[in-house]
């Protein structure tokens, strides 16, 4: 069984007078609050809504 990647998602900006649909993706990643982590999939749907809101939020390689 082949382990998936990962990448570890940080809140560090507030989303707050924000496009919605910026705000949809941050909700959509699973982050809930500042300084908030996730661990998610790398794939390339998740990819897609980090890139679309890069200037919120910090990668990591997990």
């Amino acid at each position: 069984m082949a382990k998936t990647k990962q990448i570890k998602v940080t809140l560090v900006r507030s989303p707050i007078g924000f496009q919605p649909k910026h705000q949809e993706c941050v909700r959509g990643l699973g982050l809930k609050r500042m300084h908030h982590t996730v661990l998610l999939e790398d794939t390339p749907s998740v990819r897609g809504m980090v890139n679309k809101i890069n200037y919120m939020v910090r990668v990591e390689k997990a």
